[in-house]
């Protein structure tokens, strides 16, 4: 069944992206898509879990761990089962409101894990630099306030992104480069001013996102610091590993986030292929990678995991 054109669809609409020749693929596509969502939802269900039913991982690590696997959750939730509709059942159009919903919930998702990333550097970071304090530092009651902070400065730096684009019209294609809406994208559809949508988005992203990784970067250099006043390499290396596990989880968040604002923003002249996979990776590698990296990296869950595969087996 050939794809309709743009100009045949709604108004009131927006074209999810295809890939050109590779429409009658998309029902294998679909299949690797949803294997991918199945392990993202199966590895962060079981991350929640054993911290949940695991009492001596009631602690602040844990629960920010905790924190990164709802949000991954449901920020793979809110596109992959759209993206998934589109190749198996070829429904190729989303509606404004619904765009710009789940818009508002990628965008607002990915500054609140962005955020908890910054809480567990400065986690690491007074865990080494003042292990004395850590414990009372950082609190479960303190974690949790983290938490609500985070989800409120998501919440008020990137709800108005939707808001400054809902009055513009799109008068010109309404084609987006990806399989779901991100703000870039559809900013680029209006064809009206939109120098307003475009310095407060710059904006939003460089107070959250930029501001967090100098100071996740920060943070990271005061532990080297500490790390390197030890006296022998066993101990810098033992101390230092405890942040593997953290540097990875933000290397998979950021390094996508920043591959996907570069092509969006010189990537004009790219073949399709390039802008879809860039968004599919920046959706769901986080949401693959975290629970791997901290299931491999921590030997509380390893521990865990393994006494719940041998209780399966008997």
């Amino acid at each position: 069944m050939p794809f309709p054109n743009s100009s045949d669809l709604s108004p009131s609409s927006f074209v999810l992206a295809s890939i050109p020749g590779l429409e009658t693929a998309h029902f294998w596509m679909a299949i690797l898509l949803c294997s991918v969502y199945i392990l993202a939802v199966t590895g962060n269900c079981v991350v929640l879990f054993i911290v949940k039913t695991e009492p001596s991982l009631h602690a602040p690590m844990y629960f920010f761990l905790c924190m990164l696997a709802v949000i991954d959750l449901a920020l793979s939730t809110s596109t992959v089962p759209r993206i998934l509709s589109f190749y198996w059942f070829n429904t190729r159009e989303i509606s404004f409101s619904a765009c710009f919903v789940q818009m508002f919930f990628i965008h607002t998702l990915s500054a609140i894990e962005s955020t908890v990333l910054l809480a567990m550097a400065v986690d690491r970071y007074v865990a080494i630099c003042h292990p004395l304090r850590h414990a009372a530092v950082l609190t479960n009651a303190v974690t949790m306030k983290i938490g609500l902070v985070a989800m409120a400065r998501g919440v008020t730096f990137f709800l108005p992104l939707p808001l400054l684009l809902l009055p513009l019209p799109f008068c010109h294609s309404r084609l987006l480069s990806h399989s779901f809406c991100l703000h870039q994208d559809v900013m680029n559809l209006a064809c009206a001013n939109t120098t307003p949508s475009m310095v407060y988005g710059l904006t939003a992203i460089l107070l959250v996102m930029g501001l967090d990784a100098i100071l996740i970067c920060l943070s990271y250099i005061l532990i080297l610091k500490a790390v390197l006043r030890l006296a022998s390499w066993k101990e810098r290396l033992k101390v230092f590993s405890t942040c593997i596990a953290h540097i990875c989880v933000v290397l998979a968040f950021y390094v996508p986030l920043i591959g996907l604002s570069v092509v969006h923003r010189f990537g004009k002249d790219l073949a399709p292929l390039v802008h879809i996979i860039m968004g599919n990776v920046y959706i769901l590698v986080p949401a693959v990678i975290n629970p791997i990296i901290y299931g491999v990296r921590t030997k509380e869950i390893q521990r865990r995991i393994l006494n719940l595969i041998h209780i399966n087996n008997d």
